[in-house]
């Protein structure tokens, strides 16, 4: 099947760009909670485990429970890839745009390759799955992300300061007195953004970090992983990170959301457990985003 014919037939109007419905979500759904889709089948509960559809069963009673406090939705690749459940994948993200087209798509793959191969990479993310926004990782330089900016109704968040501990094996790195992550930054805010289609990814567990990144990239949005089963704070995370509209950040909770049941075995209300911890993590983002910082 053809692009052109995929992407009249499965994919967002095209004028509906990435950034305009990210916008539109957070105030729509006064929330900057993006909920991440990491299934993992030793975690589900036990009455899912045996089923050939598991994990689409999982995912879409997850996102039914916290569609109504969340500004987007992140599925991880690599979770459905090792299950050689790329088609329950496709069978969710087709659910989202059906159900919830105001809410984004964001596939984190974080690819990272040049030349053809990323092409197919960005056919990957934006026909295959349809999603609206994929990570990428800026390593190679320019070529690694200009295929995904020829979509130019979609979104390439590029990794930046990210929320392992490992990341600053490289992230902070000195080069003339600034650290490697601080170059990134300013490089896709002044270079690779000419569409206004990029966003970065800016870990909640290095909150200094984060308000140094916002302050050189001003209202690009941020992809913030780190909260819940990380640790990372919510008020510091929300006073580093938030535009002067109080929104700009899609800030990641996945584990303590997707497992919030105590008990696998009885976990039958893993949905309505979600959902009560999804509303909890927004309206604890949400006490921050008018105050003072």
């Amino acid at each position: 099947m053809g692009r052109a014919t995929m992407r009249a037939l499965t994919l967002p109007d095209p004028v509906v760009t990435f950034i305009k419905k990210l916008n539109e979500a957070w105030h729509t759904n006064d929330s900057l909670l993006c909920v991440g889709l990491d299934p993992d089948l030793n975690k589900l509960p036990v009455h899912l485990r045996n089923q050939p559809d598991a994990i689409l069963q999982f995912c879409i009673a997850i996102i039914d429970a916290t569609a109504a406090s969340a500004c987007a939705f992140k599925p991880q690749i690599a979770y459905f890839a090792a299950l050689r459940a790329e088609d329950q994948l496709e069978a969710i993200c087709e659910y989202l745009r059906a159900h919830y087209p105001h809410l984004p798509i964001v596939l984190d793959a974080k690819r990272g390759d040049i030349g053809a191969t990323a092409e197919q990479y960005a056919r990957e993310a934006f026909e295959r799955y349809g999603a609206d926004a994929v990570t990428v990782n800026p390593y190679m330089g320019h070529d690694s992300i200009a295929p995904y900016l020829e979509w130019k109704d979609r979104g390439a968040i590029v990794l930046c300061r990210t929320s392992n501990p490992g990341g600053s094996d490289l992230q902070f790195m000195q080069i003339d007195g600034t650290p490697l992550y601080q170059h990134v930054a300013r490089l896709v805010a002044e270079k690779w953004n000419s569409n206004g289609q990029c966003g970065l990814v800016v870990g909640a567990t290095f909150p200094h970090e984060l308000a140094q990144v916002r302050a050189i990239v001003g209202n690009m949005p941020l992809l913030v992983p780190g909260i819940g089963a990380q640790g990372g704070d919510v008020q510091a995370t929300v006073t580093a990170g938030k535009t002067a509209d109080g929104s700009g950040m899609m800030i990641n909770s996945s584990r303590a959301i997707l497992y919030a049941t105590p008990d696998p075995a009885t976990g039958e209300d893993f949905a309505q457990a979600a959902q009560r911890v999804a509303l909890a993590t927004r309206d604890e983002i949400n006490r921050y985003r008018a105050g003072a910082g």
